[in-house]
């Protein structure tokens, strides 16, 4: 991933909150089929786990399934079935996991109120965040072995937890309702599910984080942004406006400690 250095979001706590809020990321693989294309791509809900919440610099497992019929799962399937050794069913290829922030928004020269009137030198350009995670990946296809139903029943059990939690906020205090899990649903129903996918599980081994929210204008700009985006009636804008805002201040602070 290019990334300006205005841009660059190096704290791995922020990076593992990125993903954790927005937990829907593109499984990319490169992997040589006889079948299949080589590059594959399949939007996949994750679980991050760490050991340690308060470490600055771990990075942390992802956790989650994908259908057996999708054709990216018969082509991980096909990689590792040819492995022998204790590496068995880890995929040789490195994998990549794309993660986007939802509030992203096309920004228009106009909002740029201090550049824009003077020199006109100003082009349209996209605000967003983004997390990219690289590292290998474990696969979990045979249904016969009790480790893959393991991990399956553990995963879809943190996932649901996770997102009917902190997505959906179902915490059964207050006004909201408790949350639906994964024992609502007859138990033997969740065992054929079990059976329909395969599991993966991917240890992180680099991550990279970029916030591209106006850091590169002048402070006027930026100002401007933050502005424009705000007199929108869109959510998505106004929580652009926000984010543009909040990166500015860093910006300034960071300034300011120099």
């Amino acid at each position: 991933m290019y990334i300006r250095k205005d841009h660059a979001e190096t704290r791995i706590p922020a990076l593992r909150d990125l993903i954790r809020s927005y937990p829907l990321g593109v499984l990319t693989t490169a992997i040589p089929s006889s079948s299949q294309p080589l590059i594959q791509a399949t939007h996949v809900p994750w679980v991050l786990e760490v050991q340690d919440e308060d470490s600055e610099t771990e990075l942390g497992v992802l956790r989650g399934h994908l259908a057996r019929q999708n054709p990216h799962s018969k082509t991980m399937i096909e990689s590792v079935s040819s492995h022998t050794g204790d590496n068995v069913n880890v995929l040789e290829q490195d994998v990549l996991v794309l993660f986007t922030a939802a509030p992203a928004h096309y920004v228009t020269p106009k909002f740029y109120t201090e550049t824009k009137p003077v020199t006109g030198k100003v082009v349209p350009t996209w605000n967003y965040a983004a997390v990219q995670a690289y590292g290998k990946a474990r696969i979990f296809h045979d249904s016969k072995l009790e480790e893959t139903s393991e991990f399956l029943g553990s995963q879809m059990t943190a996932l649901t937890n996770h997102t009917e939690r902190s997505i959906m906020g179902y915490t059964g205090k207050g006004d909201n309702p408790d949350q639906w899990r994964v024992t609502d649903a007859p138990e033997r129903y969740i065992e054929v599910m079990k059976k329909a996918v395969i599991g993966i599980e991917i240890t992180i081994e680099r991550l990279e984080g970029k916030f591209k929210m106006s850091q590169e204008m002048s402070k006027g700009d930026r100002e401007g942004v933050v502005k424009g985006f705000a007199r929108l009636d869109s959510d998505v804008a106004k929580a652009v406006s926000e984010i543009v805002n909040e990166r500015s201040e860093m910006k300034e602070g960071a300034k300011q400690n120099l």
